[in-house]
């Protein structure tokens, strides 16, 4: 079947079996290899993207199901990797392999975009279901109160 996307604010049109998880229309046919495929049962959050702003797991999600949704991917979360989550990683020196980053940052941003200042605890609530195999789960943490910082300094 063929459906139309929107991805990161560009239409394209795939040519795909209608059952085929969003992970792989993305990395396989339209070469956005940000999003990554860490578990395959909706576990680990590596395959974290943007359906109208909402964050889901892409490996999981069939393509059918996008409907005329917008999709958002690491890629197309800023033009210039400037979004304030994307800069508090940086700040705070998150990454140590980076697999699971991009899914990281997804989650965070989605999660920050309908809480604007969270706790603590609700960041730690936010951010559990996303897994780091390199443990920076407390480096994860600051970064997200960094971002809500850099956000609440720009208004």
């Amino acid at each position: 079947m063929q459906f139309k996307l929107t991805v990161n604010n560009k239409v394209y049109k795939v040519d795909v079996d209608q059952d085929t998880p969003l992970l792989w229309v993305l990395r396989d046919h339209l070469h956005l290899v940000g999003t990554k495929f860490g578990c395959g049962i909706g576990q680990c959050g590596a395959c974290s993207v943007h359906l109208n702003g909402t964050v889901i797991r892409s490996c999981l999600f069939p393509v059918i199901a996008v409907g005329d949704s917008k999709i958002t991917t690491i890629e197309g979360l800023s033009d210039q990797n400037n979004h304030p989550v994307q800069i508090a990683w940086r700040d705070i020196d998150v990454p140590q392999c980076g697999y699971c980053q991009a899914g990281q940052i997804m989650a965070a941003s989605s999660f920050l975009a309908e809480n604007k200042n969270p706790t603590k605890n609700e960041i730690k609530d936010a951010m559990h279901g996303n897994i780091c195999r390199c443990a920076t789960y407390k480096r994860i943490e600051k970064a997200v109160e960094k971002a809500v910082e850099i956000t609440q300094k720009t208004k």
